[in-house]
């Protein structure tokens, strides 16, 4: 009976290194082109749109489904970029 505490010690150290292992990988790159379409297909500005929003999702490898700003939070990532130039909000 000693010695089953320290091998559960190790086996519960391993999986807790394994969990961290694979909850580091990093998720799968997104199809932005496709993603940034789709989100400005309607837009009249759409090409000026879609190549602001390629380069937004190429950052943050995500891209919220929508246009208006309830849309934003589900990325925040790309809500909350900035131009460098003036501060204001870079992607659309």
């Amino acid at each position: 009976m000693a010695s089953s505490k320290p091998l559960a010690v190790i086996v519960l150290f391993l999986l807790v290194a394994l969990l961290m292992v694979v909850d580091a990988q990093p998720a799968p790159k997104i199809d932005c082109p496709s993603a940034c379409q789709a989100r400005w297909a309607k837009n009249w500005k759409n090409k000026i749109c879609n190549k602001d929003c390629n380069i937004c999702c190429d950052k943050c490898n995500c891209v919220p489904s929508g246009t208006s700003q309830a849309t934003r939070n589900e990325c925040p990532c790309y809500a909350n970029l900035k131009n460098s130039k003036n501060g204001k909000l870079k992607c659309p």
